[in-house]
């Protein structure tokens, strides 16, 4: 026979059944080998986006505070922030709402250490991909079948979707307040 190519036989229901026990397994590989692969483009994405809002924050600080003067506020919350938890900041700020393009402009704008933004950028987007990848990947027929139900009953999915959004967004306007009110009462304690 030529280079690579095999013989085809049909196989009857005895052959079928002594087939090797590592045909079982390849079903279980190719799909190991999809999370793999989307957890690497989850994490290089991740990566590669905040590292360039690092970047534009650090060459073009004149222009954000132009055009984004609208989220000052947001700025000062992220620099007060960064000042208070320093390190852990740079990890967290993948899952803070309304933050999450404000934290990597405003570390690039102060002097801190590109390396070090980017190394712990890095785990962060390790951990992010991991915790978002992995369980939509093992429970993603069970969150389908969800959707579905919510589809077929939107009378009940359509509050209860519009009670958590808005519970999401109060409770980050509650930490807004809870920022500007900390950071205007600290000049009255002099």
């Amino acid at each position: 026979m030529p280079g690579n190519i095999r013989p085809v036989f049909p196989l009857d229901d005895a052959a079928s059944q002594k087939a090797p026990t590592h045909d079982r397994w390849v079903p279980f590989a190719k799909r190991y080998h999809l999370l793999n692969k989307t957890q690497y483009i989850r994490i290089w994405g991740g990566f590669t986006g905040d590292q360039i809002y690092f970047y534009v924050g650090r060459f073009y600080k004149g222009f954000i505070q132009r055009k984004l003067h609208k989220q000052r506020l947001k700025f000062a919350i992220a620099h007060l922030l960064l000042k208070k938890y320093g390190r852990p900041i740079i990890f967290m700020q993948r899952y803070m709402y309304g933050l999450r393009t404000v934290i990597p402009m405003s570390i690039g704008i102060t002097k801190y250490s590109a390396k070090k933004f980017a190394f712990i950028n890095l785990i962060s987007a390790w951990v992010w991909a991991a915790i978002t990848v992995t369980p939509a990947y093992y429970f993603g027929e069970e969150i389908l079948n969800l959707l579905a139900y919510a589809k077929q009953h939107w009378y009940l999915a359509l509050p209860i979707a519009g009670g958590f959004l808005y519970g999401v967004y109060a409770y980050f306007q509650k930490l807004e307040r809870h920022f500007l009110k900390k950071r205007t009462g600290r000049f009255s304690k002099l």
